[in-house]
């Protein structure tokens, strides 16, 4: 069964956008994950297809409604459906490494793309919402975000990177940021590659490459270090 990914937004035209290129795109392309965009206006009942009003008690902006909402989630993942309904928001909880493979394990998930100030908190509760988010920055609405965790969670579907041990030395796999990389030419403007990194030696090469993880990690993001895994022996 392949990844099936509803995204419900204002803006269609935004998806697949780079989700149709390199391996997120052949995989697309291949059947190995499906992606559905709902346009969130098509279940407004005014002709003005109107999906958003003023704040209750006062405030700037807009939100949004939550009947329009709940109509097109409705409609996006009926009763039966096993997947996650997401919802893309600066105030849900971190997306993390751990949860991208948890989804990507999964049936798919169903991304609510919200915009305006935000959205009606009764269709949070009422159809059950995770919020997630990709950061403490603001954007000016969920559908990059959603790109940014779908292409997180395709790249880990079964198939879609060619060496599959090309993700797991990766940034946060072990709780750690990835240490750095090299390749030719071995001398460059007079920097050398690392002696330990040519020497053949497996042992040494991983051990290296666990120090600088967590050298990087410590002045870096020192926050990781007490969760981190510990080094296989």
């Amino acid at each position: 069964m392949s990844f099936s990914a509803s995204v419900l937004t204002l803006y269609p035209e935004m998806f697949p956008g780079a989700l149709g290129l390199s391996l997120a795109g052949r995989a697309l392309e291949a059947g190995t994950w499906s992606l559905e965009t709902i346009q969130i206006r098509d279940f407004a009942t005014d002709r003005h297809r109107t999906v958003d009003d003023t704040p209750a008690g006062g405030g700037a902006g807009m939100v949004m409604r939550a009947d329009v909402l709940a109509k097109a989630i409705d409609h996006a993942s009926p009763e039966g459906d096993a997947r996650p309904r997401l919802l893309m928001s600066p105030r849900g909880k971190p997306l993390t490494q751990a949860r991208v493979r948890e989804l990507a394990a999964g049936p798919g998930a169903v991304i609510l793309c919200g915009r305006f100030e935000g959205v009606d908190q009764r269709v949070i509760d009422a159809r059950g919402l995770e919020e997630v988010s990709i950061g403490d920055f603001i954007l000016s609405g969920g559908e990059p975000a959603a790109l940014v965790l779908l292409d997180a969670v395709v790249r880990l579907l079964p198939g879609v990177m060619g060496n599959a041990m090309s993700g797991e030395e990766e940034s946060f796999e072990n709780g750690l940021l990835e240490h750095p990389h090299y390749t030719r030419p071995q001398e460059f403007e007079g920097r050398d590659i690392p002696e330990v990194l040519i020497s053949g030696n497996h042992k040494k090469i991983a051990a290296w490459r666990r120090a600088e993880s967590e050298r990087l990690t410590a002045e870096r993001r020192p926050d990781l270090l007490a969760a981190a895994q510990p080094l296989a022996k």
